[in-house]
């Protein structure tokens, strides 16, 4: 090789490298940005807490304990669960436990029935069956670290486990509503086309349907681990939840999020935006074409059939945009209320759904009853 091959190669090396440099310095000079901005907004007096503000900006670099010094990603995440809580740990416990008691064994329940009941082989209950499914999916992914922090007391977490959880909870979340969606137009057909109900949904059509969905949110949420994985953490390796959120990611992270921010915000419009519009379109020509029943008992059974569904529908949006408004409008809550509200959209709704249909639902009752009988026999 001659001299000015080497010459030539060697200074490639260093612009590389260069380049490196350039890059975590651009995503340093970020984060103490936001550590300095950070540090303007806090509201103590000086007599009370003047130590926060001698406190080296840089005390939490990569100095700190599990940091990898190369990447500048935590080789661990901390989980503090429910910041104020810490005096009624049992009792938070306790909740969690019972939330998942409830929420596996009534969606077990349910698909059982179905799978065993000849009477629920039908489109309506495919479809509660695949949205058990998915609500089981939504518990077992927070179901480790939630037992593991608040059980055993044990609050730490591997970052790339930390991504795959992630990836989990929003991919069941972004399932259930298109769940929601697609039971919403079962209503629609069942009500408003019902001499073509058989036709429109048959058994193979509820499984691309539910394929679909499945494929729809793996195919969107499938960049976010890789868009998170690419940014420094300066910031710290503590997250205020007993579970991994993209959101709560992206308050540890410093650098250059425009991306994930852009396509979050994308994929929630194209999603929930879209989705929940049209469930308000379906229950619109439901009510219209409810309306034109001439007798008033058949109106009713109408309405009732679909009355489940809506109450459902409620339980899962109403939770999104509570979420969505505290984070949005009351930027100065208390630390509780971010986890508790979190809690409430990842807990709640699978937890209820079994709950609802199982009342509303009268062949649903009716096969649980019948199970009940026969094991008292």
């Amino acid at each position: 090789m001659s001299k000015t091959q080497v010459q030539s190669s060697k200074s490639s090396q260093f612009s590389g490298v260069g380049r490196n440099i350039e890059k975590h310095s651009q995503s340093l000079i970020f984060c103490v940005r936001d550590r300095i901005s950070e540090r303007k907004k806090v509201k103590t007096s000086w007599k009370t807490s003047s130590w926060a503000y001698t406190q080296p900006v840089f005390s939490h670099l990569p100095t700190m304990r599990g940091f990898n010094v190369t990447s500048f990603q935590p080789a661990t995440l901390q989980l503090t669960g429910i910041p104020g809580m810490q005096t009624g740990q049992a009792w938070v416990a306790l909740t969690f436990c019972i939330l998942y008691l409830m929420s596996i064994t009534g969606n077990l329940s349910i698909l059982v029935l179905v799978v065993q009941e000849p009477a629920l082989h039908q489109p309506m209950y495919c479809f509660l069956s695949m949205l058990s499914l998915n609500d089981l999916g939504v518990s077992l992914s927070t179901l480790p670290t939630v037992l593991d922090t608040f059980c055993f007391n044990y609050r730490h977490v591997g970052f790339d486990a930390c991504l795959v959880q992630m990836f989990f909870i929003h991919t069941f979340s972004f399932m259930e509503s298109g769940m929601l969606l697609a039971m919403s137009f079962d209503n629609f057909v069942a009500i408003c086309d019902p001499l073509h109900y058989a036709t429109v949904l048959t058994n193979s059509d509820i499984l691309a349907l539910g394929l679909g969905i499945l494929a729809k949110s793996f195919i969107a949420l499938f960049p976010f681990p890789f868009l998170v994985k690419r940014l420094p953490f300066f910031k710290g390796n503590v997250l205020h939840h007993s579970y991994c959120l993209h959101l709560g990611l992206m308050k540890v992270a410093c650098g250059d999020f425009h991306v994930n921010n852009v396509y979050g915000l994308f994929l929630v419009i194209v999603t929930y935006g879209i989705d929940s519009t049209f469930i308000l379109l379906y229950y619109a020509l439901i009510l219209r074409a409810v309306l034109a029943i001439a007798s008033q008992e058949q109106r009713l059974k109408a309405l009732n059939t679909c009355m489940s569904h809506v109450c459902a529908v409620l339980a899962f949006y109403v939770s999104i945009i509570a979420v969505s408004m505290i984070h949005c409008f009351w930027k100065n809550a208390p630390p509780v209320v971010h986890p508790v509200m979190s809690s409430d959209y990842l807990f709640v709704p699978p937890m209820l759904n079994p709950i609802i249909y199982s009342v509303k639902t009268k062949e649903i009752l009716r096969g649980i009853l019948k199970v009940f009988q026969k094991s008292q026999n």
